[in-house]
């Protein structure tokens, strides 16, 4: 029966024969949804969906209660997205009567193995399709087996009672414990299972398992199994949960159709610690505060090493003369004597210097004498030069405590360094266009192409504004959003936006008009094409202006990449680079530009602008055709 402790296989095989009749599935997305609690999210028929949460070694069964799903997954949960999300489960099957349920899941070509170990310390273990581990949510290392990433993954024996009568029977014969504790353990019933089994065959518990007839009770056993598969009518009492009554006439606190619903209703959900979602951050706040405190741990173990090689110095001056004798002692008999012969005299004496030897050792040469402090001498060697040697190890030792003192440090700082990204500003109706602002705060505005010409003269163009457009073919219509003394920063914008730039051209002609001049009506016999507009009367120009874009990083009021007349983006930018005609296309140009800018950053600023300066922000404004870096500022 499942209790709060965990469940026993009797009620892992009813779990399984539920969960195979929802076959065919597919796995959609994993979660850690506590510590150790995974919730697995599949997709069954005509639209189906099951969520299976797992927690070993407790409990897995299919939930309908709402879980809360962290926002950002962890690691392991990361993995069995990669491996497993799309893949179809192709059976669902327990390994005998083990407390181990195994997916097997095919995505595109290979196969994969999903272990569900609900005994001793519990796990979850994706496999590859020849057994070998490719992640355990816990590694754990044991004396018969380890679960680790890369090591090969050992099912146990399935156990004897699906193992057919004859199977049954030598499991019998091999028992000493009386029959109950055999079916409990040694059969890994469970205790109560194994109290049923005996009385429907009518045994004494407390009968010694070897005499016991097993003609008489495997039978029995072969009707539980039966039950748990065929016979599922789920009971719910306040303390356990079971596939079907043991007992007639035993009131239940609950009943459910599945065994599955039950066990969902007997168990609470899964809630992270302090109800609240866990998160990447949250993971890797923990993660670092546990890497310092084992910087701490190590800086305090270096600490007791360098206390513990002074005391050494000391005791080695303080007994100078004995240290003298033992030294001297041990160097002559080294010259007729092996070091397996040392260490029996030094074992046999009963007086003298030699009884302060307590070690030695003869690859090393070396020996350990009881100074009040155990000190390690190397024979062969001077006082001063054993002493030396102690004065390395606490130069080494400080060393270490040096660097991880370093470590922590620039953890700290890193910790108080860190800022929050800025937010970008609200999207504007000009941001879908080319635009910029003059350097005494006019609006102008550019299409992007034929259908944004039209647009921009149809919808947005106003009686007081004015019509700019360069004179070649292919050309960004240019409308400025009022009156401004600065035409020359507007005349470069409209003339770096047109086929000029792209064929090369390092200077163009632009000229101006007002809205009533320009129409979409033609002379009789004539045709306007889209994106393009009839001019007439008397045009402004301005001759031979020269081609060149900056982009730059405005911070204020509201964060954001612009881009235009370098004259422009230089009143508002703290930092741009500018562009002329050139050899780069624009992708490349825009991913040049964007490293350009970053350069100029500190390593704060660039995390603080990653969401804004961006190489689609910057691609925005980099014109058609071959572009070059010129000046950085």
């Amino acid at each position: 029966m499942a209790t709060a402790q965990g469940l026993s296989g009797i009620d892992v095989r009813a779990l399984v024969t539920e969960w195979e009749r929802l076959l065919p599935l597919w796995l959609d997305k994993a979660y850690e949804v506590a510590p150790g609690t995974i919730l697995l999210r599949f997709k069954g028929r005509e639209h189906g969906r099951h969520a299976l949460v797992i927690e070993p070694p407790v409990r897995a069964h299919l939930t309908r209660q709402e879980v809360k799903v962290p926002q950002t997954p962890s690691s392991f949960a990361m993995l069995l997205r990669k491996y497993l999300s799309g893949g179809r489960v192709l059976s669902v099957r327990q390994h005998g009567i083990q407390r181990i349920v195994i997916f097997d899941i095919g995505k595109s070509d290979r196969l994969y193995h999903l272990v569900i170990e609900l005994f001793d310390r519990g796990n979850i273990i994706l496999c590859t399709s020849d057994w070998t581990i490719i992640q355990p949510l816990r590694r754990l290392h044991f004396r018969e087996r380890e679960i680790v990433a890369g090591a090969a993954y050992s099912l146990p024996p399935e156990g004897p009672a699906t193992g057919g009568p004859e199977e049954f029977a030598r499991f019998l014969a091999g028992e000493s414990r009386d029959i109950v504790r055999a079916l409990a353990v040694g059969a890994m019933l469970g205790g109560a299972y194994a109290e049923y089994l005996c009385r429907k065959a009518g045994i004494d518990k407390k009968t010694e398992a070897g005499k016991v007839p097993a003609g008489l009770l495997y039978p029995e056993v072969e009707n539980l199994l039966k039950r748990a598969s065929e016979g599922i009518a789920p009971v719910i009492t306040p303390e356990s949960c079971l596939p079907f009554p043991l007992e007639d006439g035993v009131p239940a606190a609950a009943t459910a159709a599945l065994f599955n619903q039950a066990l969902d209703a007997f168990f609470p959900p899964p809630v992270p610690p302090g109800g609240e979602e866990v998160t990447r951050k949250e993971e890797k706040v923990r993660r670092d505060d546990h890497i310092r405190s084992r910087q701490q741990e190590a800086v305090r173990k270096f600490e007791e090493k360098i206390a513990g090689c002074e005391r050494a110095v000391e005791a080695l001056f303080s007994h100078y003369t004995l240290v003298s004798e033992i030294l001297e002692a041990l160097r002559k008999a080294r010259e007729t004597r092996s070091w397996q012969e040392i260490e029996a005299l030094v074992r046999g004496a009963k007086s003298g210097p030699a009884t302060r030897i307590v070690a030695v050792y003869p690859g090393r040469g070396a020996v350990d004498i009881d100074l009040g402090e155990r000190v390690t001498l190397t024979v062969g060697e001077s006082i001063e030069a054993n002493a030396a040697a102690y004065y390395e190890e606490i130069k080494k030792y400080r060393r270490k405590i040096a660097g991880a003192q370093a470590a922590m440090e620039k953890a700290v700082q890193k910790k108080e360094r860190r800022t929050a990204r800025v937010v970008a500003g609200k999207k504007r109706w000009y941001h879908r266009f080319r635009w910029f602002f003059t350097s005494d705060g006019v609006l102008v505005v550019g299409g992007r192409d034929a259908s944004q010409n039209e647009e921009l003269v149809r919808k947005y163009m106003e009686g007081s504004d004015l019509f700019v457009h360069a004179d070649v073919h292919g050309a960004s219509l240019v409308i400025v959003k009022g009156k401004t003394e600065k035409m020359d920063e507007v005349a470069v914008f409209a003339a770096s936006y047109s086929g000029a730039w792209k064929s090369g051209h390092l200077a163009a002609d632009v000229y101006c008009v007002t809205p009533p001049q320009v129409s979409k009506t033609p002379e009789s016999g004539e045709y306007v094409s889209r994106g393009s507009f009839i001019v007439r009367g008397e045009r402004r120009y301005f001759r031979n202006v020269p081609l060149g874009i900056a982009i730059g990083l405005r911070k204020e009021p509201e964060p954001e990449v612009i881009g235009g007349p370098p004259a422009a983006v230089q009143a508002y930018a703290p930092l741009s680079v500018m562009l002329v005609p050139g050899r780069f296309e624009p992708n490349d140009a825009a991913k040049k530009a964007l490293r350009a800018l970053r350069e100029k950053l500190s390593p704060d600023e660039q995390r603080e602008y990653k969401k804004i300066l961006t190489t689609e922000a910057v691609a925005a404004f980099v014109p058609a055709g071959g572009s070059d870096i010129v000046e950085a500022r």
